[in-house]
């Protein structure tokens, strides 16, 4: 699966020192002027997918835990709502030692680097993520049913779980991300390649490279996401199936 990177925009000094500090990596912060900020809902745009909580999904921002309660996983979700909010570089271990409510030496308990942090979050994320889409997956099922489930439990996935989506598409292709990362994502990208070429074996996918294919499917995901979290606009379920529909037109044979 190919997620799409942001890139870092080149500021001058003089207006890098006028305007507050933001990661350019992340789509939560407007690129350009911000409108009047008006109330936020939790995640109000993915629900109401077919099987996806109705309920709010866990916040993009967080604030301190509460005392108590297994230490690595408050550093762990501490870390990964930094990472969303301020990008990883953006990001410094007593920052997330703060959120945690832990001193900055616990976390080298736990892990031995930042780096070995991130990556531990990736790799937990990026299996769930798998774990989500591919469990109980209809490989018997014509194409046209096979794409229509991957893209609804995709979109379940955001909506469960927006935090970790975000992670994903922000820290994808990362220079950090180490060998053991790489391979997780390798075993992803080798399965869903070998659902493409079986596809266009039988006529049901149009030719051509699977990577060219499969990034037109995750850039326009991302991009229903991306104007999701931007501006705030609700979708529901016929949303989703509509943008479904006009995906599956063009990658279909």
């Amino acid at each position: 699966m190919f997620f799409v990177r942001i890139r870092l925009v080149t500021r001058s000094s003089q207006k890098f020192l006028a305007e507050p500090t933001r990661n350019e990596y992340s789509f939560l912060t407007p690129m350009t002027t911000p409108a009047p900020p008006k109330p936020r809902h939790s995640q109000p745009a993915l629900a109401g997918l077919d099987g996806a909580p109705s309920r709010p999904s866990q916040p993009v921002i967080g604030g301190k835990r509460a005392a108590g309660g297994d230490k690595r996983e408050a550093i762990v979700d501490a870390a990964l709502e930094l990472f969303v909010e301020r990008g990883f570089f953006g990001t410094a271990v007593p920052e997330i030692a703060d959120r945690a409510s832990v001193g900055a030496g616990t976390i080298y308990r736990y892990f031995e680097s930042k780096e070995a942090l991130v990556n531990a979050i990736y790799r937990q994320q990026k299996l769930h993520f798998a774990q989500v889409v591919l469990d109980g997956f209809p490989v018997t099922a014509p194409t046209r049913e096979q794409f229509r489930s991957l893209w609804m439990r995709m979109a379940k996935f955001a909506a469960d779980n927006t935090n970790a989506f975000i992670f994903l598409e922000l820290h994808h292709h990362a220079r950090y991300l180490d060998a053991e990362s790489r391979a997780v994502e390798n075993r992803m990208f080798d399965l869903f390649t070998g659902i493409v070429t079986g596809a266009q074996a039988r006529g049901e996918l149009k030719a051509g490279p699977p990577r060219l294919l499969m990034g037109l499917v995750m850039g326009a995901f991302v991009g229903v996401i991306r104007s999701c979290v931007e501006i705030d606009q609700p979708l529901d379920q016929a949303d989703w199936k509509l943008a479904e529909q006009c995906l599956w037109e063009a990658v279909r044979s």
